[in-house]
């Protein structure tokens, strides 16, 4: 049986680091682009808590814990902002958001 090393860890945190910047980049709909960067996030908490169990440290996990309560409040704050967006415009497409205009 082959054991999970860190380098596992990285290309599958490589990977989906890259679908969501892809996501990020490519799509249209403001949903999508908050998943993507929420996959994002998830993508170095994978590395975080790989490399926290190689060196036997606890600082990674840590990091993971505040990348997960910052990545909770991005995501409250952000259906906010697309729900009043939502009533207004009736769209979620990220062509129609003009910033600041009235």
């Amino acid at each position: 049986m082959i054991p999970i090393t860190p380098a596992h860890y990285m290309v599958l945190s490589a990977a989906l680091f890259m679908i969501g910047v892809i996501g990020v980049l490519v799509r249209r709909n403001i949903i999508v682009i908050f998943m993507s960067i929420e996959l994002m996030l998830n993508a170095v908490n994978i590395n975080l808590v790989a490399f926290a169990r190689e060196w036997h440290q606890v600082v990674g996990q840590v990091f993971a814990v505040f990348i997960i309560v910052v990545a909770a409040a991005e995501a409250a704050v952000g259906l906010g902002i697309i729900l009043a967006f939502y009533r207004n415009k009736e769209t979620v497409n990220i062509d129609e958001m003009n910033v600041m205009k009235w």
